[in-house]
């Protein structure tokens, strides 16, 4: 069986950064998958669940409200628990969403209040939620996208 794309990648010199994992066609159409890598694989801790779920439910709440959210197709939580996949139409670069990234950030940063979503009719497990520490985490992010870390370790 051939090994999949993402398990080629040496994780153990993966910094955190944005990082295009996958470019695919789809008919005429490309999409583009983006690693945003949040954490060191196997050299930190993995993010908890309950900063990932928020996360999750805070990133996807702002990108399908951006001024890009036509090309949004998926944002969502690594099963390693290390980052996050967004999926977006377009062959599209890391600097091309660098502002998006930043500006999902200082969204999540700067909320307040009842987690979008977060009610037992909107969600599966909505009370596995922790915005502090989501901010921390997208504080710790914020702070990597400004070295642009955009290639894959060699």
């Amino acid at each position: 069986m051939e090994k999949i794309a993402s398990f080629t990648i040496d994780h153990s010199r993966l910094l955190p950064g944005l990082y295009v994992s996958r470019l695919d066609r789809c008919g005429e159409n490309f999409v583009t998958t983006f690693d945003l890598r949040f954490t060191a694989p196997n050299r930190e801790p993995v993010m908890n669940t309950a900063p990932v779920h928020t996360i999750e439910h805070l990133g996807a709440t702002f990108l399908r409200n951006s001024s890009r959210r036509n090309e949004i197709l998926y944002f969502g939580p690594m099963g390693c628990r290390t980052g996050f996949y967004l999926l977006m139409s377009g062959d599209l670069k890391p600097e091309d969403i660098l502002p998006l990234m930043e500006e999902m950030c200082d969204f999540i940063l700067s909320f307040e209040g009842e987690i979008p979503g977060a009610k037992a009719e909107e969600c599966g497990n909505y009370l596995d939620q922790n915005l502090g520490m989501a901010k921390y985490y997208a504080a710790r992010y914020r702070k990597a996208l400004e070295e642009k870390r955009f290639t894959y370790p060699g």
